[in-house]
C-alpha cells in the first residue's frame, strides 16, 4: 500500500488539520504505513558507509550524453586536461565532447566486423575492446567477429590496419591486459582461439618476442600492468597485479590468492633451447591485505592504482589494491613500490632450500646479458618468492575495509586551501553507485573517512568504466546507456550551514559568505576544518541553526507517523519528546528515515517532538513538530482570526480618530 502524503494522518486515523506550515520547507511531516525493518547489523563499523547519499543530476546537457542504443561492453579513453571522452562500444567509437560551461557533444565512428568469416558461432559483432593514443591519431582494436584487428583513427578517418593478434581478444568477455610503452607492446590475450588456452605475459612487439612459462600462474586473472623506471635503465622493471588459483588445496585455504608479479624490461630471453623465447626473470609475491584484529582476510584483487610520488621517487609510489572476500565484503590496502622492490630483491624462494645461483633469481643484468641457464632453472621451478607484500604502516592492517562491494578505483592526490596534502579515494560499487573516501594523517598513521555515495547516472547501471581527470577535476564514468562527466567538488550537497559543511570533511569544500563553496571557485581562503573528530567548532557560531516549527492537529486515538530524514548516515537520531527520547536510530539504520509511530494518541502524547542528530559532540535539531489537540488548534485558528478581525477594525477607526484630534 503507498504511504499517506507527507503532511497526513494514516488512512484510518480522523482528519487532521496543519497549522502554520512554513511556506516552502519542504519538511512536511512524512507518514508512513508499517515501520520499516529495524536497523540492519553492518559487518564491520557503520561508519565505514558513506557519510550521505548525493544523486549526481548534472547541468542540463553539459554533463551527461546518451549512447543512443545499448552497449553491452564498452572501454573507456580519456586523456588527462582534454576535453575529449573516446568510448568503444560494439561496432562503433564514441567521441564525446565536454566543453566547459558550453553542452557535450557527441560523435560516432562506425567500425563494422567482417561477419562472413562468422558462421555459427557467438560474438560476431566488432566489440572495442582497446582505445589507446599512437602519433597523431588512436588505434583501435577489436574482436571483429573473432578475427581480432585493429583500426587507425584521424580525424574522423578510419584506416584498417588488419589482423593483429594479442591487440584484442576473441570475445569480449575475455579477461584481457594490453600495455604499451614507447614503441613496445605487453599484452595477455592468447593469439590462438583454440590453442594456447594458458593465459601468458607476452611482449609481442619489441626487441624479442617472449612469454611467460606455462606453469608459473594458475588460471590468473589480470588486473594491472605498469613499467617502472628505476635508478639504472637496465634495472627497469615491469610489474603487473593478478590473482590466480591458490595451489593450496586445503579445505579451510581461500580458492584465490592475490599476486604481484616482476620481469626486467630488459630481459632478451635465455640461453638454453628451453629459456630462449620465455622471460627468464619472472618472480611473483603475493599481496597480503589481512585485519588481524578483526581476523578478516581478503583474497581478490579486483582493481589496482598507482600513485606517483610528487617529488618522482618512484620507490614512494603508492600502490592501492581494492579487494574482496567470498561475502563481497571489501577493503583498500596501501603498498609501496619500494617495499615490492624490496622483497624480489632480498627474499628467499618458496620451497627452494638451496643457495641462490649467481646472479639470483629476478635480478636484471647489464649490457642486454643472457641470464644463465641455471638460474632460470630455478626460477621457473620456484618462481614465488617466500615473503610477502605487506601493506604500508606499522600495523600493516588496511587502510578500510567495509561491507560495500568495490570493483575499480582511482585516487585524486590534493592540497586543501591551508594547503594541507589529501588522498582522495573513488570506488565504485556493485551497485553503480561511487563512495568517495577521503585520507588522511601521515604515511605511517592513515586515517579513513568515507564522505558520501555518489549516484552518476540519471538511469542506475552498473559502471564500465571510470577515467580520473586531476587536471580538470572531473571523473568520467560509463554504463551500458551513458557517458557522465561527475565534479570532484560536490559542495552543493552539504546542507546544514556552516556546521553541516565542515562536517562533511570534504578537502574540496569550505564555508564561505554564508555558503558552502568549492576551494577551487573561491577567490580567497574558505574556512575549512578537517579535524577529524569536531570540524564544526571551526564555526563562528557555536551551535547550528534551529529546526523551524511545524505543527498539526489531530484527534484524540488517532494513528500518526513522525519521520526525521536521516542526511547524515554515521548520526545517531533521536526522536524527543519533551525530555523524554521516544525512539533512537543509530549509524547503519536500514531505512533512509528514523520513524516514530504513534499507535494511539492520548492526551500525553500531545506536545513538542524534536528530532535530533548526534554525530560524536555535533549535536544538531533536524525537526520540530507540535502535535495539538483539535480543539485547542481550533481555538487558536479562531483566536488568530479575532486578532486579525480587531487589527483590521483598529487601521479602519484610527484616521477618524486622529482627524477628530487634529479638528480639536
Amino acid at each position: 500500500m503507498t504511504p499517506p502524503p507527507p503532511g497526513r494522518a494514516a488512512p484510518s486515523a480522523p482528519r487532521t488539520r496543519v497549522l502554520s506550515p512554513p511556506p516552502g520547507s519542504g519538511l512536511w511531516l512524512r507518514l508512513l504505513l508499517p515501520l520499516c525493518a529495524a536497523a540492519a547489523s553492518a559487518q564491520g563499523h557503520p561508519r565505514s558507509g558513506p557519510r550521505i547519499s548525493a544523486v549526481w543530476k548534472g547541468r542540463s546537457g553539459q554533463d551527461r550524453v546518451d549512447f543512443g542504443q545499448t552497449e553491452p561492453h564498452t572501454v573507456l579513453f580519456h586523456e588527462p586536461g582534454s576535453s575529449s571522452v573516446w568510448v568503444g562500444g560494439r561496432g562503433k567509437v564514441y567521441h564525446f565532447d565536454f566543453p566547459e560551461g558550453r553542452n557535450a557533444s557527441m560523435h560516432t565512428v562506425n567500425i563494422s566486423s567482417t561477419k562472413g568469416s562468422c558462421q555459427d558461432k557467438q560474438d560476431c559483432e566488432n566489440y572495442i575492446t582497446l582505445l589507446e593514443r599512437r602519433s597523431e591519431g588512436l588505434l583501435a582494436c577489436g574482436t571483429n567477429a573473432r578475427r581480432p584487428s585493429c583500426w587507425h583513427l584521424v580525424n574522423g578517418t578510419v584506416i584498417p590496419l588488419g589482423e593483429m593478434r594479442g591487440y584484442a581478444p576473441f570475445s569480449p568477455d575475455e579477461n584481457s591486459l594490453v600495455l604499451f610503452e614507447g614503441d613496445e607492446v605487453y599484452s595477455t590475450i592468447r593469439k590462438q582461439e583454440y590453442n594456447g588456452k594458458i593465459p601468458r605475459f607476452r611482449r609481442i612487439r619489441g626487441e624479442s618476442e617472449l612469454y611467460t612459462s606455462d606453469t608459473v600462474m594458475q588460471n590468473p586473472q589480470f588486473i594491472k600492468a605498469t613499467i617502472v623506471h628505476q635508478d639504472q635503465a637496465y634495472d627497469d622493471k615491469i610489474y603487473y597485479f593478478f590473482r590466480e588459483d591458490n595451489p593450496d588445496k586445503n579445505p579451510e585455504a581461500p580458492l584465490n590468492v592475490s599476486r604481484v608479479a616482476q620481469l626486467c624490461r630488459g630481459d632478451q630471453g635465455g640461453e638454453s633451447s628451453l629459456s630462449v623465447s620465455k622471460w627468464n626473470t619472472f618472480l611473483k609475491a603475493m599481496l597480503v591485505c589481512s585485519d588481524a584484529a578483526t581476523n578478516k582476510n581478503f583474497n581478490r584483487l579486483q582493481d589496482v592504482f598507482l600513485l606517483p610520488d610528487p617529488s618522482g621517487q618512484w620507490r614512494d609510489t603508492r600502490v592501492y589494491g581494492v579487494f574482496s572476500n567470498p561475502w563481497n565484503y571489501s577493503a583498500v590496502c596501501v603498498y609501496s613500490l619500494g617495499d615490492i622492490d624490496r622483497v624480489f630483491r632480498t627474499s628467499a624462494l618458496k620451497g627452494y632450500h638451496m643457495g641462490l645461483p649467481n646472479p639470483r633469481p629476478g635480478k636484471c643484468l647489464p649490457d642486454q646479458q643472457p641470464i644463465p641457464t641455471e638460474t632460470f632453472q630455478v626460477a621457473d621451478s620456484h618462481p614465488e618468492v617466500a615473503q610477502r607484500v605487506e601493506p604500508m604502516g606499522p600495523q600493516k592492517t588496511p587502510l578500510f575495509h567495509s561491507k560495500y562491494h568495490y570493483q575499480k578505483v582511482v585516487v585524486h592526490r590534493m592540497h586543501a586551501s591551508r594547503g594541507e596534502p589529501f588522498h582522495v579515494l573513488y570506488l565504485t560499487t556493485d551497485r553503480g553507485t561511487i563512495h568517495k573516501v577521503v585520507e588522511s594523517g601521515k604515511r605511517e598513521h592513515s586515517l579513513a573517512f568515507n564522505i558520501m555515495e555518489i549516484q552518476p547516472f540519471r538511469h542506475p547501471a552498473a559502471i564500465q568504466g571510470m577515467s580520473l581527470d586531476a587536471d580538470r577535476r572531473k571523473l568520467y564514468v560509463t554504463s551500458q546507456w551513458e557517458v557522465s562527466q561527475v565534479p570532484l567538488d560536490l559542495c552543493e550537497f552539504y546542507g546544514g550551514g556552516c556546521h553541516g559543511c565542515l562536517m562533511s570533511r570534504d578537502p574540496y569544500c569550505g564555508w564561505d559568505q554564508d555558503h558552502c563553496v568549492s576551494i577551487y571557485s573561491s577567490r580567497r581562503s574558505v574556512l575549512q576544518s578537517l579535524h577529524p573528530t569536531e570540524p564544526h567548532k571551526e564555526c563562528p557560531n557555536p551551535k547550528p541553526d534551529e529546526a523551524p516549527l511545524q505543527k498539526v492537529s489531530l484527534a484524540r486515538n488517532s494513528r500518526y507517523y513522525l519521520s526525521c530524514p536521516m542526511e547524515s548516515r554515521h548520526a545517531t537520531y533521536s526522536w524527543r519528546h519533551e525530555e523524554d527520547v521516544e525512539q533512537s536510530c543509530e549509524p547503519g539504520h536500514q531505512s533512509s528515515n528514523c520513524i516514530l509511530f504513534i499507535e494511539n494518541l492520548t492526551a500525553r502524547q500531545y506536545g513538542h517532538y524534536r528530532c535530533e542528530a548526534q554525530e560524536g559532540s555535533y549535536l544538531r535539531e533536524a525537526q520540530h513538530w507540535e502535535l495539538l489537540p483539535e480543539d485547542r488548534a481550533l481555538a487558536e485558528q479562531l483566536m488568530g482570526r479575532a486578532g486579525a478581525l480587531a487589527a483590521s477594525l483598529w487601521l479602519g477607526v484610527l484616521p477618524t480618530f486622529a482627524l477628530s484630534l487634529l479638528v480639536h
